[in-house]
């Protein structure tokens, strides 16, 4: 597998040095991709870069994964408006580790073979470097010129904002130049590799490299385009913030609703981006796409594969049941299967009723459990002509008589009552 033509094919080349090619068709070559972990878990605004790393170890390649401890203790300007929050090296340790489980989804780190992944923390060679250290041996490699010609570091410059840059995150260059220069010293590091954003940041590094160990040393770059939707808004953020890769964050249930629910135009380019599915199998997609749109055979299979890989087969099931659940024609059974974390992803935002466990462990009729202990109806009347007419549902079975007596044994995971009025409108009683 060439691994240029696999990116140039999915989308996935902004740009790269020249040589770069020449160099991955010559031998297996070691790539490195700096992660900020500045939260115990990855969103999917990094998973661009981790799905370079798998082609690059499907490739036959050696994928790095560098979580940027040190840099993360001060920020990257690239992009960004103002300075971040620093971080203590205690929290940097625990995001470290929750990430490397993260990525061993995409990663081979275990195997014997030599082109297995590897992660490292820049924290750790830059940690007993001494200040005067660093600018003796590294400082004067770099001009001053050089570092303010960086876009990165002119939008900040210029920018609206007022904030400037302060020499902390001028810096990061020449930190990031340097995690460069070492993986290349102990690692065989040949490639550099991130989004379009960091190549001011590589080419840093590219030419730290040249100019401390010589015009020979050979040492490339590989960006990504930034992922944006095709009307223009910024990716991977809804109305609630980042979608995580970590349940606790974003559950499995909402973390397939996304991928399911990006527009026709967003699946065609994500399914490429997303996913190791080959270019015949996409194909094939589009072409089922092309004649069916609304049956979203590409949003599906979008959806299905990046669930299966991010969280697993099970996650993936429980979420198609789940939308099941609010879409379709679910049964009380698919719905008593659901854990509680799963419904109450499902049910976000639906209104909620707080009512008593004690006087329902003690049984109500229906017909004051859903007027006075929970307002669903404004009165009996209107409750008792929408149950004649078969339009309300409790636990998704239908209510046929109002005098029907409810107590805690109809309670889902052991605290809830779903309650549907008409086709649309759902309401959740938790028992407290």
């Amino acid at each position: 597998m060439n691994f240029v033509e696999e990116l140039r094919w999915r989308g996935m080349i902004h740009d790269m040095m020249p040589g770069t090619e020449e160099q991955l068709q010559k031998e297996m070559t070691s790539a490195y991709v700096g992660i900020d972990p500045t939260a115990d878990s990855l969103h999917i605004g990094h998973l661009v870069s981790v799905m370079m790393l798998k082609h690059f170890q499907r490739a036959g390649h050696r994928p790095i994964a560098l979580v940027g401890g040190a840099t993360g203790m001060i920020g990257d300007p690239s992009m960004k408006s103002a300075e971040r929050n620093l971080l203590d090296e205690a929290t940097l340790r625990h995001n470290q580790d929750s990430i490397k489980k993260q990525l061993a989804k995409f990663l081979d780190f275990d195997s014997d073979a030599p082109n297995a992944a590897k992660l490292v923390n820049n924290y750790d060679w830059m940690k007993d470097y001494t200040f005067l250290d660093f600018i003796r041996d590294i400082g004067k490699h770099l001009t001053v010129n050089y570092m303010m010609a960086k876009d990165s570091v002119k939008k900040r410059l210029s920018g609206e904002s007022n904030t400037g840059l302060s020499f902390t995150e001028f810096s990061y260059q020449l930190l990031q130049g340097y995690d460069y220069l070492y993986l290349y010293q102990h690692e065989g590091c040949r490639l550099q590799m991130g989004g379009s954003d960091q190549w001011g940041n590589i080419t840093t590094g590219t030419e730290l490299i040249r100019r401390k160990l010589g015009t020979e040393a050979d040492a490339f770059a590989l960006v990504c385009p930034l992922i944006t939707k095709a009307d223009g808004g910024k990716f991977g953020k809804t109305e609630s913030g980042n979608v995580w890769l970590d349940r606790r964050y974003t559950s499995p249930y909402k973390f397939y609703q996304f991928w399911l629910n990006v527009s026709d135009a967003d699946a065609a380019r994500y399914i490429r981006i997303f996913t190791a599915l080959s270019q015949e199998e996409i194909l094939g997609l589009e072409e089922e796409q092309a004649a069916a749109a609304h049956l979203r055979p590409l949003q599906k299979r979008l959806a299905k594969e990046i669930t299966v890989m991010v969280h697993s087969i099970e996650d993936y099931d429980a979420a198609v049941e789940a939308s099941e659940i609010l879409f379709g024609n679910s049964t009380s059974d698919m719905l008593k299967k659901l854990d509680e974390e799963t419904l109450l992803a499902v049910f976000e935002g639906v209104p909620q009723f707080e009512i008593s466990r004690d006087q329902l462990s003690k049984g109500l009729k229906v017909m004051d459990l859903l007027t006075e202990q929970a307002a669903v109806f404004p009165s009996k009347g209107e409750m008792r002509k929408l149950v004649q007419s078969g339009g309300v549902s409790m636990n998704k079975e239908k209510l046929t008589d109002t005098d029907i007596v409810v107590d805690s044994s109809a309670l889902l995971n052991d605290k809830y009552l779903l309650v549907q009025r008409g086709k649309k409108n759902y309401y959740l009683l938790i028992a407290k």
